[in-house]
């Protein structure tokens, strides 16, 4: 750039307007040449500096001199930094910036953040510097404020640059380690932690540093005085609009006396844990979702395994039980870890040489002041030779229990007809079952005591046989008295009541007169049968039931079906093994041996001595058809034996009715349809030649299941052999 004839400076055009949009904007701008010579000042610096309306700065003449010799613009505390940083800019070509104060026209110092920027042409080559200083007076005086008021607080706080070298430490800190912010600055931030604890916080805190993300370390801190103490330290990095960490700010705070508790503690547990590892039990500690966290050295010799492997979240341990308890051990575990609450159980575990022993496990857990659980603390106890010595007397019940059954099953079901023998054999199949029986029957004929005879030889025997009589409660409570209520379940209904499925739990629950039952409590009841749960009158929980179910009746169920007054389904639930008891008209042959077991009976309750009963008598109770069926005999006997005198038995013929027994018009009813349904099975087995299942099966003809075909096929005592025709040879 040269000066014409006449002395007059003259600016390329692209300067010109470099110029004036510098001067537009609102800050101090400038700029310089290659080589760091400043050759303009916008008018607002200008201004702010007092530099005459003639001076060169102000229209861009470069005088070739350096920027800082023409006028003294720094604060001379600030030219070394401000040397330091231009020099880096010139020898680099890259951007810079730097802070320092500015001196005005009244001669007063302001901060300034000064930031200049290369100009380069399409070739690359350096054309000249831009450059804006903003006025941060403000700011800074913040800042000093801000470092005052942190000086000044009894916390120990710090900042740090963006690359990790100390930028400020308060005073608390300061006094606290003895040294001068000079020395932390040159020596680092390391000089003050204790050498054991560099090695681990360093690394931790250089990774924060590198992905700008909060840091949380521990470590020891050198006091005056030289002690190390404990302190816990945070680092947050602060961002400007653009993302980029302007600064750290830490804080720190003495964490001494927790760090001596912790130890204290620490201590205390490694002395636990001795205690536990020598006790015989088997003891294991579970955080609240159940995950393991420690096993006593008992347990971990017992399944051959370590710690770690012990808490290894992938490690199935429950594959460990026996499969038969598997399942029950893990339902057991996670439903009482939902609820929080003490239990126990027993279960087999594998032993490391491949043996099953019995344990019982209790689990406790320990909640906080909220009442939130902390852990769960669990104990094993080896029961093996408790449980050998339970199963030895158990063995020793069971044949005992066997033999007692053989002599007494069926000690007051009286007879050795084929009819009632037959009977019988039906009971000694379906008793060690759990299946549902259907026993049909005229009234008085001993249902309930082949219902008991049923529970008696079942594996339930020991357990509750509930009798209920359903046509004895009025329909209305037929529900709370089989389900149980809950209170204010219906009026009157005061506190809750168990029912008789509840009381019969693991047992059997006998329902007399099952015809009986009203729609409603039809559907309950087949419910049972099906998904085995109910709820209780009032109730809106559903109760599972482990109870066997037996009913009997009196009545014609299909003819109900047919009437509509009983539910099909239920039938079919119901009549899974059906046992009908004949009359005693139909078994006459045990007629004296009932007679003589019932005198013999009713004789010892009156404390009587009577002798045999006469022929003639005999001859009169086996001609009489007795409707009653054995209960009518049963009050006959009775009722002889009051009015007896001495050890003669004799019977008044008016009490048995001379007249033939009418057929009511029920049976007549149910004639009628065991008739017509004979026929219809007979012409299905007639048209599938005899095969009872199968696609051509009757069953499949008459769409009704294979069990309940042949279930009928007994009862109506029909011959399926006849139907069947035989492969030609």
């Amino acid at each position: 750039m040269g000066d014409s004839a006449d002395n007059t400076p003259r600016y390329p055009p692209l300067r010109a307007e470099l110029q004036a949009a510098l001067n537009l904007i609102p800050a101090f701008a400038w700029y310089s040449n290659a080589s760091g010579g400043l050759t303009f000042l916008n008018e607002r610096g200008s201004d702010y500096l007092g530099l005459p309306k003639d001076h060169p700065l102000r229209f861009g003449i470069d005088t070739g001199a350096e920027w800082d010799s023409q006028i003294p613009l720094l604060h001379p505390d600030d030219h070394e930094e401000a040397r330091r940083v231009w020099s880096a800019c010139l020898s680099t070509g890259c951007a810079g910036e730097v802070s320092f104060r500015v001196r005005n026209a009244e001669g007063g110092y302001r901060w300034h953040l000064s930031r200049a920027e290369p100009v380069r042409a399409s070739d690359g080559t350096l054309l000249y510097w831009i450059g804006v200083n903003l006025d941060i007076e403000e700011l800074r005086a913040s800042e000093s404020k801000y470092r005052d008021l942190v000086d000044t607080t009894p916390a120990f706080v710090n900042t740090v640059l963006p690359n990790g070298e100390v930028d400020f430490y308060n005073r608390g800190w300061l006094e606290y380690v003895g040294l001068s912010l000079k020395d932390l600055m040159q020596w680092g931030w390391t000089c003050m932690i204790h050498p054991e604890d560099v090695v681990t916080i360093e690394p931790k805190w250089r990774a924060a540093l590198e992905a700008g993300e909060p840091f949380i370390g521990e470590s020891r801190v050198r006091r005056a005085d030289g002690e190390y103490r404990w302190f816990l330290h945070r680092e947050e990095p602060l961002r400007n609009e653009a993302g980029e960490i302007v600064k750290w700010y830490g804080s720190s705070i003495e964490i001494e006396e927790r760090k001596v508790a912790e130890e204290k503690i620490r201590e205390q547990e490694i002395e636990l844990r001795q205690i536990l590892d020598v006790t015989p039990q088997h003891i294991g500690v579970f955080a609240p979702d159940g995950s393991r966290l420690y096993a006593n050295h008992t347990l971990l010799e017992y399944f051959g395994i370590t710690l770690e492997q012990w808490c290894e979240p992938s490690r199935v341990h429950y594959s460990l039980a026996h499969p038969d308890d598997r399942e029950h051990f893990l339902a057991e575990r996670n439903k009482r870890f939902l609820e929080g609450k003490p239990h126990e159980f027993e279960a087999r575990l594998l032993r490391h040489d491949g043996e099953f022993r019995w344990f019982l496990f209790r689990l406790t857990p320990l909640k906080d002041e909220q009442g939130h659980i902390t852990r769960w603390y669990g104990t094993g106890t080896d029961i093996q030779d408790r449980k050998r010595a339970e199963e030895e007397i158990r063995n020793e019940n069971i044949a005992l229990r066997e033999e007692i059954i053989k002599a007494s099953m069926f000690e007051e079901i009286v007879g050795n007809s084929p009819a009632l023998q037959q009977v019988l054999v039906r009971v000694t199949k379906v008793a060690p079952t759990d299946s549902t029986v259907l026993i049909t029957g005229e009234t008085g004929t001993g249902k309930e005591l082949i219902a008991r005879a049923i529970h008696k030889a079942s594996k339930r025997g020991e357990r509750a046989f509930v009798s209920v009589n359903c046509a004895a409660i009025p329909p209305s409570l037929i529900p709370s008295e089989l389900f149980g209520h809950e209170k204010g379940g219906f009026t009157g209904a005061t506190g809750r009541r168990l029912g008789r499925f509840e009381l019969a739990e693991r047992g059997t629950i006998f329902l007399d007169e099952v015809g009986e039952l009203p729609p409603e409590t039809q559907v309950a009841l087949l419910r049972v049968l099906q998904e085995r749960e109910f709820e209780r009158v009032g109730g809106n929980r559903s109760i599972k039931t482990n109870v066997r179910v037996i009913v009997a009746t009196n009545r014609d169920l299909p003819a109900a079906i047919a009437a509509g007054t009983f539910r099909e389904d239920l039938f079919y639930r119901l009549n899974v093994f059906p046992i009908e008891i004949p009359p005693l008209r139909e078994r006459r042959e045990d007629i004296p041996i009932l007679v003589q077991y019932l005198i013999d009976r009713y004789a010892r309750k009156a404390g009587r001595n009577i002798g045999r009963v006469n022929k003639e008598i005999l001859d009169l109770f086996q001609q009489y058809p007795w409707p009653g069926n054995i209960r009518e005999l049963q009050n006959v006997i009775e009722r002889s034996v009051i009015v007896s005198e001495g050890e003669s038995f004799s019977v008044d013929e008016s009490w048995l009715s001379r007249q033939p027994m009418p057929k009511s018009n029920q049976f007549e009813l149910r004639e009628r349809l065991n008739a017509q349904e004979r026929e219809t099975i007979e012409a299905a087995l007639s048209e599938s030649r005899g095969r009872v299942f199968g696609p051509a099966g009757a069953a499949a003809k008459l769409g009704i299941a294979r069990s309940t075909l042949e279930s009928r096929i007994r009862t109506l005592k029909i011959d399926k052999n006849r139907f069947k025709i035989s492969n030609p040879s």
